[in-house]
């Protein structure tokens, strides 16, 4: 049994019209063959799902590149001071080694007390940077206002900022230097209870819901064990648990994980045009049509000259002329017609035919769309 997935085809290259596209060049279709995908990597299970973690903190030792003298990160160490018993009034501290973040983090199903997680923190001040920062104790909270993890430890920004800035200065920065990670950084406190068999069946959700997917779903699992699942909608599919398995839960969810199923594929083209890149699944098509493309380039260069007053003149002065010259260049493009294309590596020869920039490219796909001529959902990021 076959699917279809996706492979990279780059238009050919034209010195004379790509090198003038800002765009990276890529192309990505569908047309190699691959192996069907386990329902374990397709699905997931209800009631077994992550939950969101976050935290206000504070992360000294920044060395001076912490946030200003602001009277919120002032407060934010008198009341951490304050725990250990000293009061100190907030306007006779320096808050420059310190300063305020957001904490976030995620926790996953089935984590017990004192499993260590990872945390993000970003910075809400106007902290230069938290490089060589340490995060104090912080409790994360959930939705529900309850305390499920505490996270402490030095953070990571993977990034710096050098140089003195300012006026006449310069500056180099690498990276985000506000924001960083604390690798195993908190330790989950209290455990978020996972219910995933509800009156003796098990909900699969899938990840991509597609009608035809989750009817394959079904199909596959009762082949193994007949008249046991249900598909619900497009995005459920509804397993009772078989007798010989009642109260080994687990293993059976583990044994119908490893079943193979060729999910379908929507027909979708996905333009990003900041990065230049489109991606198409094997399951486009494109009627027959005839295209005529071509480009037109406007060159406007400007120059300035220098206009003198000729020798022993008088009342003269020398002036800069401003002087602008435009070019146009228009590219003839010839009416080719496009074979209906019954195949992803049929559309990919007969665009690459046409010789166009991805840039142009993009414009032939949403022409095509507006014409009715692409069978497939036209994305555009």
């Amino acid at each position: 049994m076959h699917s279809r997935a996706n492979t990279i085809l780059t238009p050919p290259r034209r010195p004379s019209l790509l090198g003038r596209s800002a765009f990276l060049v890529l192309l990505c279709l569908s047309c190699l063959t691959a192996r069907a995908s386990r329902i374990k990597d397709l699905t997931s299970i209800d009631g077994a799902r992550d939950n969101q973690l976050v935290g206000y903190g504070l992360i000294v030792g920044l060395a001076g590149d912490g946030d200003s003298n602001s009277q919120t990160t002032l407060r934010s160490i008198a009341n951490i001071v304050q725990r250990y018993g000293l009061t100190i009034d907030p306007t006779q501290m320096k808050a420059k080694n310190a300063a305020i973040v957001m904490c976030t983090a995620d926790i996953g199903p089935f984590l017990r007390s004192g499993t260590k997680i990872d945390v993000i923190v970003a910075s809400m001040g106007d902290a230069k940077s938290l490089q060589g920062g340490v995060l104090l104790q912080t409790p994360l909270m959930g939705a529900d206002g309850r305390v499920y993890a505490v996270a402490q430890g030095p953070v990571a920004i993977g990034g710096f900022v050098g140089g003195a800035g300012g006026p006449g200065g310069a500056t180099v920065q690498k990276n985000h230097p506000t924001v960083g990670t604390i690798s195993n950084g908190a330790i989950v406190e209290r455990e978020i209870p996972a219910h995933f068999v509800r009156n003796g069946a098990i909900d699969l959700e899938l990840l991509n819901p597609d009608f035809t997917s989750a009817s394959r779903v079904a199909s596959a699992i009762n082949a193994v064990w007949p008249g046991i699942a249900f598909p619900d909608d497009a995005a459920t599919v509804k397993v009772k648990v078989p007798a010989a398995f009642v109260g080994h839960e687990v293993a059976f969810i583990a044994n119908m994980g490893q079943i193979d199923v060729n999910p379908d594929t929507e027909a979708r083209v996905v333009i990003n045009e900041r990065t230049g890149t489109i991606v198409a699944t094997s399951t486009v098509r494109i009627s027959q049509v005839a295209i005529s493309h071509g480009s037109l380039t406007i060159t406007v260069t400007s120059n300035v000259g220098v206009s003198q007053p000729g020798p022993f003149s008088q009342g003269g002065q020398t002036v800069t002329v401003p002087s602008t010259q435009t070019a146009v260049n228009e590219v003839k493009g010839g009416f080719t017609v496009m074979e209906e294309a019954p195949s992803v590596e049929r559309l990919a020869a007969a665009l690459n035919a046409l010789g166009v920039s991805t840039r142009d490219m993009m414009a032939i796909f949403q022409t095509l769309k507006r014409a009715g001529a692409l069978q497939a959902e036209l994305i555009i990021n």
